[in-house]
């Protein structure tokens, strides 16, 4: 695939070094255009050693092969890291002053920015004005991550890491260029993920084995597809997907309260954390001593059903709700059951255990629809069968 990077005149440059690292070595055509004054950051002579390409930054280079036309037009994929506010600004409006300018306005491929600048920056109603222009266009405009910006700064606007910018771009070119509209443009959705641990004192806990893989695959998937993601993700250890916002929680209670104040204002809840059905009734505030005997039989309370009064509530309305139902039997039978009982739209059953789908990269399931329908989708990586979900959801939000 050819690829184009945009380089925007922000000290998160730097970073889209690995970025161009990792398109190229798993076999892309990377030509990065800087603007003019990102050269002051990353130079022209390190963006042509990485890409193995021609670096300029103006549209009279070259002038016969017109680049400021044929790049645009060749690519399929526009990719611009850093999006500084002006940047964005600049192709809002449809300004061309540079090379970059001009490829923007003649790309005829899906474009994703990841901004990175300042906080006020980015919350200015000018730069959310310019953002809200460009989604309205079709562009993917992913939301910055939080974190430590220049100085002693903190806030959103960081960029996200190039690893997770890579997996962006790689769910991007591999939905292909059919539509250049993000089928989840404007929606918002909630996705959980990770498993909940209850604890019995401050050292121990009940826990279980899921590593939140999937539930980050379907995080990254949605942002990929233009949504405004919510990930609520217990116990991973994950890295931030690019453009999410990310609660962290520790148990099922933290979780149930994490969920339902997200979904308040979701089109969209996929629940695909493993959430404890039971947790001990008391907790020791001191560390239970093996001196001291065995515990008396631990008493255990049941957990809110989050998934059931999801489904019950509705809290958006034409809200679609996705549960998930680990199974080491009888998929099929256990899984219209629990649809049955648990009142969601969807129901994804995937057989775990024995070294299947816990803190692997591939998985299959099953997927069935509270209408009858029923998908079968083979085992294949984990970011397959999140984007066989986004098309049910989307199918049913449409």
């Amino acid at each position: 695939m050819k690829i184009v990077l945009g380089v925007g005149a922000g000290i998160a440059a730097y970073k889209c070094c690995e970025l161009v690292r990792l398109l190229t070595e798993s076999g892309h055509e990377v030509r990065v255009i800087p603007t003019p004054d990102s050269l002051r950051f990353v130079g022209a002579a390190t963006w042509a050693a990485l890409s193995g390409q021609p670096v300029s930054a103006s549209p009279w280079d070259d002038v016969h092969e017109v680049p400021h036309v044929r790049l645009g037009q060749a690519a399929d994929l526009v990719f611009v890291a850093p999006a500084t506010a002006d940047l964005l600004a600049r192709a809002a409006a449809g300004l061309a002053p540079d090379l970059l300018g001009n490829v923007l306005l003649t790309a005829r491929c899906p474009v994703v920015y990841a901004p990175a600048m300042h906080t006020e920056m980015w919350q200015h109603p000018a730069t959310v004005a310019n953002v809200a222009t460009l989604r309205g266009r079709g562009a993917l405009v992913l939301e910055p991550a939080s974190g430590r910006l220049t100085g002693s700064d903190t806030g959103p606007g960081r960029l996200p890491e190039p690893a997770e910018l890579y997996q962006v771009a790689r769910r991007v070119l591999a939905r292909g260029t059919a539509d250049l509209t993000p089928d989840l443009a404007g929606r918002r959705v909630v996705v959980s993920a990770g498993g909940t641990r209850e604890e019995l004192d401050p050292v121990r806990f009940i826990g279980n084995w899921s590593s939140g893989l999937q539930g980050y695959a379907l995080a990254r998937a949605a942002a990929a597809r233009g949504a405004e993601v919510t990930l609520v993700a217990a116990n991973t250890g994950l890295a931030d997907p690019a453009g999410v916002q990310v609660v962290r929680v520790i148990s099922a209670g933290d979780m149930h309260d994490a969920v339902v104040k997200a979904a308040a204002g979701a089109d969209a809840v996929v629940m695909a954390a493993a959430v404890a059905d039971y947790r001990p009734a008391s907790r020791s505030d001191a560390k239970l001593k093996k001196a001291d005997g065995p515990p008396d039989p631990i008493i255990l309370t049941e957990n809110p059903d989050i998934l059931r009064e999801l489904s019950a509530t509705r809290l958006h309305p034409g809200q679609v709700v996705v549960g998930f139902a680990a199974e080491t039997d009888d998929l099929l039978a256990n899984g219209r059951a629990k649809l049955a009982a648990k009142g969601c739209d969807l129901l994804v059953v995937n057989r775990v255990g024995n070294g299947l789908a816990f803190g692997t990269a591939d998985n299959e399931a099953e997927i069935l629809a509270a209408d009858g329908q029923r998908t079968s989708v083979p085992r294949g990586p984990k970011e397959d069968l999140a984007e066989v979900i986004w098309d049910s959801v989307a199918a049913r939000l449409a």
